[in-house]
């Protein structure tokens, strides 16, 4: 059975709406982009879905200058970066450097969200190390939870959606990488594969929040769904898990279309 990348997706700000760029380059801390800004609050402390559901109605785009931002019932903004200040920000457990954005960002994505924020980016020389359990010294992440790569199977999201009796779009859990060719939760017994000319590292299984259960279209939660259906098959401890958490060795371009080899 031949197994091909089949979705290939980044999330330029943090917990935004994902965007499609296909092919993509890949760099020291994944996909170009990938989770570069993020929203905090005023004590600096990132901001998700998971208290904002509306944050996926905002749709970036990365520009030559910058990040073009829409969103229902706003005026399209296009961001630079004219800002110097300099922030320390909370992902988590992690405290990092970051650099505001402008105060036109601040306000529009205040004036939407109903929230005072503020847009920030991670610059190229802050090095934010992946967890050490999981990683080696020379592995870092954008402002991603922790992992730079999020790999999920069509047939894995298939088995779900006929679990539920639903049609859950794949946008639901935001991946970076989606693969079909493989069985359903093949990804699970993977620990190292090779899409296009770069090596990827299986590390962890994605435990899930209740993100999934925000519906991208109207930015709202839904119900308990995924999670209800989750808990009765993929719970371990206090946990439920979808998708795979993976490192990268080495850079380049990946390109929906590729070949997926399992190689261990």
């Amino acid at each position: 059975m031949s197994i091909v990348l089949s979705g290939l997706y980044r999330y330029p700000v943090k917990s935004l709406r994902r965007e499609i760029v296909d092919p993509q380059e890949v760099g020291a801390r994944g996909l170009l982009h990938d989770r570069h800004w993020m929203l905090v609050n005023t004590e600096g402390r990132f901001l998700s879905q998971r208290e904002l559901p509306r944050m996926v109605l905002i749709r970036p785009e990365v520009t030559e200058q910058g990040l073009l931002l829409r969103a229902p019932g706003m005026f399209d903004l296009q961001v630079g970066a004219d800002a110097e200040e300099v922030l320390q920000v909370q992902v988590w457990r992690d405290t990092c450097t970051a650099r505001a954005m402008s105060a036109a960002a601040d306000q529009w994505l205040s004036d939407f969200l109903g929230v005072s924020c503020r847009l920030v980016y991670l610059p190229d020389a802050q090095l934010r190390q992946v967890d050490q359990e999981y990683a080696e010294p020379q592995d870092q992440v954008g402002f991603a939870d922790g992992f730079p790569f999020l790999l999920i199977s069509r047939a894995s999201l298939d088995d779900l959606n006929r679990r539920m009796g639903l049609t859950l779009p794949m946008e639901r859990f935001r991946p970076n990488l989606v693969v079909e060719g493989c069985d359903a939760y093949a990804e699970d017994d993977w620990r190292r594969i090779r899409v296009g000319d770069i090596e990827f590292r299986v590390v962890k299984p994605c435990s899930r929040c209740v993100i999934p259960t925000v519906d991208p279209e109207s930015g709202e939660r839904t119900g308990n769904e995924p999670l209800k259906t989750l808990m009765t098959y993929r719970k371990q401890g206090n946990n439920v898990y979808f998708g795979q958490n993976l490192l990268h060795d080495g850079q380049g371009w990946l390109e929906t279309g590729m070949s997926v080899e399992i190689l261990e």
